[in-house]
This record gives structure tokens, C-alpha cells and sequence, in this order.
């Protein structure tokens, strides 16, 4: 009787247990977000029989991630927890930009690594910044672009750094996405403009 009344305890306990483990709310995977805008207004060249080609961007650490960074006091960084991007940032810029330069119908041709062959010019860029700002009000989107133009030698040719700051239409991270949709279409438009005045 003992024995069956431990091997009967023992199974109430499983069960028990087993019924928190399917009645315990699963882990809310977080919202996920990209950057897919591109200027509307892309100025355009035709003609040119240039070849460019567009490196990966290159990225601090702080924006190396997926992570969404934020932040509410000066020279401090966060990232939320329950928002992040789709990709890292340069993941997600590389292929707008090369979209926006193949739309100016300046370069014959376009290339990206890992393609490789003889090309005019390199376009290296960084992305120095890319946060929602609530140290003001109202909060911002903040995104800061480095670009240099190299020709065929390596020799650099002209360089630009693009800082575009937007206006969240509401405090919250889907805000601050749109905000960086809306900087990132006006930086684009502004690297296109670099790159087609510079490489002649």
C-alpha cells in the first residue's frame, strides 16, 4: 500500500507539473523591423560608362547588432528588449544603396562583394550612428553616414559624412522605425548625389 501511494503522489506531481509547463504563457518573441525605404526623388545621369563598386558598410560595435538602440541620457546607449531589426543595419543598408545608385543611370554596372572584377570607383561607407533619441522633445531618429570615393588606384577621390535627423511622430520604437525609414530615403538621396558628382 505504501508503494502505491508514493507511485500514486509521484504521478499527481507530474502532472502538475506537466499542466504549468503547457498552461505558462510562452516567450513573446521580439517585434522585428527593417529599413526598406528609398528616395522617390532619385536625381538621374545617364550616359556615364563608369563601374562602381559598393562595399559593405562598416559599423561600430554599437550598431554591429540586430539590437535597437535608444537612448534617454546624454552619451549613455540602450537597446530594447522587445524590438529589434531584421537584420544589422549595414545588412539592411547595403542593397538600398546599391538600388538607389542603379536607378541614377549613371554606372554601367553595379558590383558588391563578394563580386569582384575591374571597377572606376569604390564607394566605402560607415554608419556612425543610427538611434531614437529621447533626450528631447519631441524624440528624434538620428543617422550619421560616413562615404569615401576611391578610384581605380585606391587613391581617394572625395569624401562626405551625411546627418540627417527626424522627428518621431510618436515616442515609441515602431516611431522610431518609421523615423529611420524617412532619415534613411533623405541620406540615400544625398549619397547618390556624392557619388554622381564626384565620379567623373
Amino acid at each position: 500500500m505504501k508503494h502505491s501511494s508514493h507511485v500514486s503522489i509521484a504521478a499527481v506531481g507530474t502532472a502538475l507539473l506537466m499542466g504549468c509547463s503547457v498552461l505558462s504563457p510562452p516567450k513573446a518573441e521580439p517585434a522585428t523591423a527593417i529599413l526598406s525605404k528609398v528616395p522617390e526623388d532619385i536625381p538621374r545621369d545617364f550616359g556615364k560608362a563608369v563601374t562602381l563598386l559598393v562595399r559593405r558598410p562598416e559599423t561600430s560595435s554599437a550598431y554591429n547588432t540586430t539590437r535597437m538602440a535608444y537612448s534617454v541620457k546624454p552619451y549613455q546607449l540602450a537597446y530594447y528588449r522587445d524590438n529589434e531589426w531584421a537584420g544589422t543595419p549595414a545588412q539592411m543598408i547595403q542593397p538600398l544603396l546599391v538600388r538607389t545608385l542603379e536607378q541614377t543611370g549613371m554606372f554601367r554596372a553595379i558590383l558588391s562583394p563578394p563580386e569582384t572584377g575591374h571597377t572606376d570607383f569604390a564607394l566605402r561607407s560607415e554608419i556612425v550612428e543610427l538611434v531614437q533619441d529621447y533626450t528631447m522633445g519631441p524624440p528624434v531618429l538620428r543617422l550619421r553616414l560616413r562615404l569615401q570615393l576611391f578610384d581605380a588606384s585606391g587613391q581617394p577621390v572625395a569624401d562626405r559624412e551625411i546627418s540627417e535627423q527626424e522627428s518621431m511622430r510618436e515616442s515609441t520604437p515602431y516611431g522610431g522605425v518609421n523615423a529611420a525609414n524617412d532619415a534613411l530615403a533623405k541620406a540615400l538621396r544625398e549619397a547618390a548625389q556624392f557619388v554622381m558628382s564626384s565620379a567623373r
